[in-house]
């Protein structure tokens, strides 16, 4: 153990050195802004957002998310493994900093910080961009509001195989920490498409070919009484307000997911997960009903 910590030491020395490290204090402007990122208090048009921990930062690097800053602090980092990722991070971007282990845990939102935080872009992408095949599912959040409820049904989006995000009416700051976290690092590997209203959503769905979907309790027909099979898009609404109403006014289709206890509906994420689940596994030929 303490080999490989000295090892490790041996290496960040070598790279605080090689790659121009800065030392900083509480007081520099790089520490002020991971404080404003992180408490989401000040406008952010370039979509930054901190990235803390290894696991994290690991998933920055596969997915090739382009960096603004690094920093680092030596006295936290205890592994080679560790000291590998700083390595590859520094490479990849221009500002570098080493700050103090009070410094450090005064910015950290980790009760065990190991010792390296980035900064970087949130890259969303254009309509244009993303390859749809014939049997295409697509994801609608139209205005939901609670940035935890947006990262799940990234997430949920992402583990169904589902093919796009799109988002209008937004109401969540997508760089939210509570999104970030609750996407667990999904947000960095779907595409993410957003559309500054619903009337543009719906053409762009339109115009590809998509069978539109509104979750709605009142719809006659269930969401597993549908064959799917075909380029198909769900469409989730706010959580106080539901869908807006200008989608049913749409060429359309309601599906309702059926409600056996006492409670009247499931929370968005969830009637997300049961919908989306059920249309990807059709299409990818997994279950017929």
């Amino acid at each position: 153990m303490q080999k490989e910590l000295d090892a490790a030491r041996e290496i960040i020395a070598a790279l605080t050195a090689k790659y121009r490290f800065y030392a900083v204090g509480d007081g520099h402007s790089i520490v002020k802004h991971i404080k404003g990122l992180v408490s989401n208090s000040k406008p952010n048009p370039t979509r930054q957002f901190v990235a803390e921990g290894l696991w994290f930062n690991k998933m920055i690097l596969q997915a090739g998310t382009p960096l603004h800053a690094l920093l680092i602090c030596p006295e936290r980092i205890y592994t080679i493994e560790a000291a590998r990722l700083v390595e590859q991070l520094a490479e990849r971007c221009d500002q570098r900093f080493t700050v103090s282990e009070k410094t450090f845990e005064k910015i950290s939102e980790r009760e065990k910080p190991d010792g390296v935080m980035s900064i970087a872009y949130l890259t969303l992408c254009e309509v244009g961009d993303v390859a749809f095949d014939d049997k295409s599912v697509v994801l609608v959040l139209d205005g939901v509001e609670i940035p935890g409820n947006v990262g799940t049904m990234i997430r949920v989006a992402d583990g169904a195989g589902v093919d796009a995000v799109f988002i209008c009416n937004r109401k969540a700051r997508m760089t939210h920490p509570k999104l970030l976290q609750s996407s667990m690092g999904s947000v960095l590997n779907i595409p993410i498409v957003e559309f500054a209203s619903a009337d543009e959503c719906y053409e762009a769905l339109a115009s590809r070919g998509f069978e539109i979907y509104l979750t709605d309790s009142r719809a006659e027909k269930s969401y597993y009484e549908y064959p799917y099979g075909k380029r198909c898009a769900f469409v989730m609404g706010s959580e106080r307000y539901g869908i807006s109403r200008g989608w049913y006014e749409k060429n359309v289709k309601l599906l309702s997911i059926p409600m056996f206890g006492k409670c009247d509906s499931l929370n968005v994420g969830v009637a997300a997960t049961v919908v989306c689940y059920e249309a990807s596994l059709k299409n990818k030929g997994y279950i017929k009903r």
